[in-house]
């Protein structure tokens, strides 16, 4: 009953065109409530133990909100889209998310961290990926013909969610992807990975952030997803108004986008700590 259970699920997700990732995620998360089921029919359970098994990865498993709330979204699409239970989740509460704000690299940083790649390949996609607020996938799966130098826009195809968005071309980035097409003369992926019918490669892309980060020594714990949180900050920063930036992004809600107005030093910058306000004697 279990194998038939997940393969069920297997199959759903995938008529679904579900990405590998969360199919994979799912997967794991539904495999481990079959595994605490033992003897037990999983088509069978009420919400009540539903509710206690739920109650178990929080006080036994300690596992983190995210990962609880990823596990219920698994199971829940078990039910509700393969059993069409609709209502068994409805007595059955989430756990409050954490408020995350993302790290943010100075501009400073940014200068310092890119000053140590000396790479050309390296050098145009970490330039790039900051440039336009771009994940790491959405640089390795850019194609030539995404760069549409006449409009000054970048064309990324199938992003998160399965969305296509229109990033800003930077001129200064046109200028040094001309200068590397002319190098490199790619074919059809803009970067090529070490095969010319192959894309870079989004580990490789990541380990060259992680050395530049280090040779620069910057002690923040920033990843390259972090370019594209500092894209966003020294954007509002500037002043840019937060819709556009929301555009930019290809945020679907406003206060995803919104969490970037609370690392922005745009009003932080504007408060005068009380200690400045102190008489005290200099030594």
């Amino acid at each position: 009953m279990k194998q038939e259970a997940l393969k069920k699920f297997i199959d759903t997700l995938q008529l679904k065109a579900y990405s590998p990732n969360t199919i994979r995620t799912y997967v794991n998360e539904f495999a481990q409530l079959l595994y605490f089921l033992e003897q037990d029919n999983v088509n069978d359970l009420k919400p009540e133990p539903l509710r206690e098994y739920f109650l178990h990865c929080r006080n036994v498993l300690k596992l983190s909100e995210n990962t609880i709330h990823s596990r219920i979204n698994a199971v829940k699409f078990y039910y509700e889209q393969i059993l069409k239970h609709n209502r068994i989740f409805i007595d059955i509460p989430r756990p409050k998310k954490r408020v995350i704000l993302p790290n943010v690299l100075a501009i400073s940083q940014v200068e310092r961290l890119f000053s140590h790649l000396g790479n050309l390949k390296h050098k145009t996609m970490l330039f790039l990926a900051y440039s336009a607020g771009m994940r790491v996938s959405e640089v390795v799966n850019l194609k030539i013909r995404d760069i549409h130098s006449e409009r000054m826009v970048i064309n990324i195809k199938g992003a998160k969610g399965k969305k296509d968005r229109t990033a800003v071309l930077s001129s200064g980035i046109l200028e040094l992807l001309r200068k590397y097409y002319t190098v490199y003369k790619p074919t059809d992926w803009l970067f090529e990975g070490q095969f010319k019918d192959e894309p870079y490669s989004t580990r490789s892309l990541q380990q060259i952030f992680h050395r530049a980060k280090n040779a620069a020594r910057i002690l923040q714990p920033v990843t390259f997803h972090s370019l594209r949180h500092s894209y966003a900050t020294h954007l509002h920063e500037r002043g840019t108004d937060i819709k556009l930036i929301q555009e930019s992004l290809g945020h679907n809600d406003i206060h995803t986008t919104m969490r970037y107005t609370h690392v922005s030093n745009l009003s932080i910058e504007k408060i005068e700590s009380p200690f400045d306000q102190l008489n005290l004697k200099k030594d």
